[in-house]
């Protein structure tokens, strides 16, 4: 009696504890369609839930995280819906970057040149700012964010309203124009005949050369003569011209500061067949980046005198010749480019002639255009010559 009681008590105690175990909410239960069988039943985490469309079944349910929101096209049948983060609040400092790259691109006057003279050495550089759009291109891209990909298209305006016109292409040559040649051939220039013979190949009407030094002058003068009858030198700076010249003058564009002879400017009127020039050949300071900054305070005071001269001048057709040590974009040479024109084609690098990276050999005008600008193949100088077609008005 007493085995047959335990026996039944414990047979009891398992049919009660097989059932709780199977009826309660968990991965298995007894399936309504075929009586005896087991499948997967909802789980506790609430990632499945019972289909309207087929009763009995179990299918995919809103997560908790709310990525998913139910159809409004079918009924029961869930799609992905937007997250609570959002593409568009991702990558928000890319953005930012991206408009104050395009900010710098079309207000770069706007920021102040004190201290180190900061704006002159953003402007110095400015098409190059353009290259930004390149790594932040890429990080927008692997952050998905669409926010900074739209951004993007602020810089990329920008650069395309600042310098966009220089790569178009070049006007039609007119019947009064003059093609000039500018070139800072280098006090140390190994081979200044080579120079020579290249500047001579490029069949222009003026030739104007900075850094003339006594030791080479008489190979300039050797070469350039059969084509260039008429030349005149003043200090270290001289032109050569296939038209007459008269009225050579020294320009004096030294700073107050250099007490030494210095002699790096000087003005021609040249006779050309579309009528009277007057031609300016500069060469102003050097400039130079250091802890300090950017010193380029002799270059600005020796563009603000060469600029007091060309306001003086009286002749109507200017050309000015030179290595400013400056870009166009430059406020150190305002006083010149807010009297002269300058090319709006071309990007013409010409420093350093390795790798260029700026504009500084200039070639600008008054009362005619300045064509498109480009450079000529290296010589023994660390600067690239410049070419332009100039267009008398």
């Amino acid at each position: 009696m007493v085995k047959r009681a335990v026996s039944g008590a414990a047979a009891a105690v398992r049919s009660v504890v097989s059932r709780r175990a199977w009826d309660r909410p968990g991965r298995w239960r007894r399936s309504p369609a075929r009586s005896g069988s087991w499948r997967a039943a909802r789980p506790r985490s609430g990632r499945w839930r019972r289909s309207p469309a087929r009763s009995g079944s179990w299918r995919a349910a809103r997560p908790r995280s709310g990525r998913w929101r139910r159809s409004p096209a079918r009924s029961g049948s869930w799609r992905a819906a937007r997250p609570r983060s959002g593409r568009w609040r991702r990558g928000r400092v890319l953005a930012a970057l991206a408009a104050l790259t395009a900010l710098l691109l079309v207000a770069h006057r706007a920021v102040p040149n004190t201290p180190g003279h900061l704006g002159s050495l953003l402007e110095a550089f400015l098409p190059w700012l353009g290259l930004a759009v390149v790594p932040l291109l890429t990080l927008a891209v692997l952050r998905r964010s669409l926010l900074a990909l739209l951004a993007l298209l602020l810089p990329v305006t920008a650069w395309a309203y600042a310098f966009g016109g220089l790569l178009l292409p070049a006007p039609d040559p007119g019947p009064r124009d003059l093609v000039v040649v500018q070139h800072n051939v280098s006090d140390v220039n190994a081979d200044p005949a080579g120079t020579a013979r290249a500047l001579d190949a490029a069949g222009a009407d003026l030739i104007a050369l900075e850094e003339l030094v006594p030791q080479a002058l008489p190979h300039y003068e050797q070469v350039l003569a059969p084509h260039y009858p008429f030349h005149e030198v003043r200090g270290t700076v001289g032109i050569w011209s296939r038209h007459r010249l008269s009225g050579t003058r020294v320009v004096d564009i030294k700073p107050k500061d250099i007490t030494e002879g210095w002699s790096r400017g000087l003005r021609t009127l040249a006779h050309t067949p579309h009528g009277e020039v007057a031609a300016y050949v500069a060469h102003l300071p050097s400039i130079r980046i250091g802890p300090g900054g950017l010193a380029s305070a002799r270059r600005d005071e020796s563009a603000r005198l060469l600029g007091n001269a060309l306001a003086a001048e009286e002749t109507d057709a200017v050309i000015v010749l030179g290595d400013l040590n400056a870009t166009v974009d430059d406020r150190g040479l305002t006083s010149l480019t807010s009297r002269l024109n300058v090319s709006e084609r071309g990007f013409a690098f010409s420093f350093p002639a390795s790798f260029p990276l700026a504009r500084i050999d200039q070639v600008m005008a008054r009362g005619a255009t300045v064509g498109r600008i480009h450079t000529l193949p290296a010589t023994g100088s660390d600067h690239l010559p410049v070419t332009a077609r100039v267009s008398l008005d």
